[in-house]
């Protein structure tokens, strides 16, 4: 199901932005601070109504989806969460599960042995299985933004959208989320991060999408999208790669 921005538009944020985006693919949103990647995130979401274009699913406006629905397909992790009760890790990961749990009005589409399932298996793709019952307020800043990015995974959603989910995390827990998200996308879920590392976007995504002042100024793959040229343009910097393909850096200067 492709999930798609047609001509997305918000005075001073987009500029008539327009990419289809494949499921089964890593794709990266990168471009300058003000560049409108968090908010072309969120609007891929459905979470921003732009003011002009569209945002869809499988060719059905976002806005058209009831919220349960919408909720089930696009798994989104903000760039700064808000965690309003200080639940155990768990917890808070089973909150991922809420779509799929039936209300008063309407029948259970999970059993709670599928509500378990999900919720171990997003605790041990975080490495958090040890600390399961441990408060929120006596984890790290990385250990919370693994938990945040593990209630995102609990939910199985078609699409997981995150704004800057390397953000915070140590190497070997970077490596391991990347790890995870590259996994997600060989079983067909659509991943897209926004992302300030040019160096993980240049390794680990297939596509690359670069905004600059509201605008798509290019979309493709890693290698011919991030160009020391095009890096000059956009940054203001001048930069090479090196290393082989899969295992680059960024040299700047």
């Amino acid at each position: 199901m492709i999930l798609a921005a047609t001509a997305l538009s918000l005075p001073g944020r987009l500029a008539g932005v327009t990419a289809a985006l494949n499921p089964g693919e890593v794709t990266a949103i990168v471009g300058p601070n003000g560049a409108g990647k968090s908010t072309l995130l969120a609007a891929l979401a459905g979470l921003i109504a732009p003011a002009g274009g569209t945002a869809t699913l499988g060719g059905t406006p976002l806005t058209a989806l009831p919220p349960r629905e919408r909720a089930r397909a696009i798994g989104y992790l903000p760039q700064t969460p808000e965690i309003a009760w200080d639940v155990t890790v768990a917890t808070l990961v089973a909150l991922g599960r809420l779509p799929w749990q039936g209300g008063p009005l309407h029948r259970a589409h999970a059993t709670p042995a599928e509500d378990a399932a999900a919720i171990g298996a997003a605790l041990a793709a975080m490495d958090l299985t040890a600390l399961a019952h441990r408060p929120l307020s006596r984890l790290s800043g990385g250990e919370c933004a693994r938990a945040l990015a593990a209630r995102v995974l609990a939910g199985q959603p078609r699409w997981l959208l995150a704004d800057e989910p390397l953000a915070n995390l140590d190497l070997a827990h970077a490596a391991a989320l990347i790890a995870r998200l590259r996994d997600q996308a060989r079983a067909g879920t659509g991943v897209v991060l926004v992302l300030h590392d040019l160096a993980a976007a240049m390794n680990r995504a297939d596509r690359v999408l670069l905004l600059d002042h509201g605008q798509l100024v290019a979309d493709g793959p890693p290698e011919q999208v991030l160009t020391p040229e095009r890096i000059a343009q956009v940054w203001q910097v001048t930069a090479h790669w090196l290393g082989e393909p899969g295992n680059r850096a960024l040299a700047v200067g």
